[in-house]
């Protein structure tokens, strides 16, 4: 009884009839005549190669898509305003980072003046080129990428190393 399980067929199979397959393969065998060996050796021959290329290829499939993960670190469902208030208080930490950057800054001059002070220099000397460099560095740049030249009378912004920026 189990063995007649195998052979039920279902689905695709149980329209196919291999009788009507014997039975057109018995004809064209028998039409072939005294060449079917030939043409069966033929046959199998070309079948055999073309497995056989087919065999020996390498290929891959296309890359998978990438996973996405979304970030995690933030809750998933937060509203404008919460977001607004983290923006806020990044800006804020931002500033405040920035404004004890320039604190530093200035006390690393201050030192650095001190010490051309203590070894003879004339800083305020070294300061004002300073400054009158970086005006003619500013107006290049300003004229290399095309900007229009400023109106009689006004000047670019300066930098006074021992007040901050200034106009003149």
């Amino acid at each position: 009884m189990a063995a007649m399980a195998l052979f039920k067929r279902s689905g695709y199979w149980k329209d196919v009839n291999p009788t009507g397959m014997v039975a057109d393969f018995r004809e064209v065998w028998k039409q072939a005549g005294h060449n079917r060996w030939r043409f069966a050796a033929v046959s199998a021959a070309c079948t055999f190669g073309v497995f056989y290329l087919m065999s020996t290829q390498e290929a891959k499939g296309p890359h998978p898509p990438p996973r996405i993960t979304y970030i995690t670190t933030l809750p998933a469902h937060r509203t404008d305003a919460e977001i607004m208030a983290e923006n806020i208080a990044n800006q804020k930490r931002k500033e405040a980072w920035a404004a004890e950057q320039a604190r530093r800054d200035k006390e690393v001059r201050d030192i650095y003046k001190t010490i051309g002070r203590m070894s003879g220099m004339d800083v305020d000397k070294i300061a004002r080129e300073a400054d009158a460099e970086e005006v003619a560095r500013a107006k290049a740049e300003a004229e290399r990428i095309g900007k229009p030249k400023l109106p009689e009378g006004a000047a670019l912004p300066t930098i006074d190393r021992r007040q901050g920026p200034q106009r003149q």
